[in-house]
């Protein structure tokens, strides 16, 4: 792909295709709807714990990259079902280590959770 001289006009146009993408995973994703509820609930507790700005940075950052995660793996199966239609060993590989992909990274969001919330719950309770 040849490319062209800078263009204010090409960065929106750039821009609108990237937040269409974001449009069409949450509206089509029923896991990014379960991420974002998750980060939604994260936010409610950060809030409501008073968290320092270090542990809202992790909590954005764990939460975006899981988002980021779903996002990738999306991709990656809905071009792998168009290049192959048909189930194939290789294929379905590849999907279940992207699936995997986002496993780790909410599993590893979770760990960053607990970390930041449970001493947090833990002293309000007790």
């Amino acid at each position: 792909m040849k490319k062209g001289k800078f263009s204010i006009q090409h960065r929106i146009h750039s821009f609108s295709n990237a937040f269409r993408g974001i449009y069409l995973v949450v509206c089509d994703e029923h896991n990014a709807w379960i991420q974002i509820a998750a980060a939604i609930c994260a936010v409610v507790a950060g809030i409501l714990l008073k968290i320092t700005p270090g542990e809202w940075t992790a909590v954005v950052i764990s939460a975006g990259f899981v988002l980021a995660l779903e996002m990738a793996n999306t991709a990656i199966e809905r071009l792998a079902d168009f290049v192959s239609p048909e189930r194939q060993d290789l294929i379905k590989t590849v999907k279940d280590i992207s699936a995997g992909a986002v496993l780790t990274g909410a599993i590893t969001a979770l760990v960053v959770g607990l970390i930041i919330f449970l001493p947090k719950i833990i002293h309000v309770i007790f």
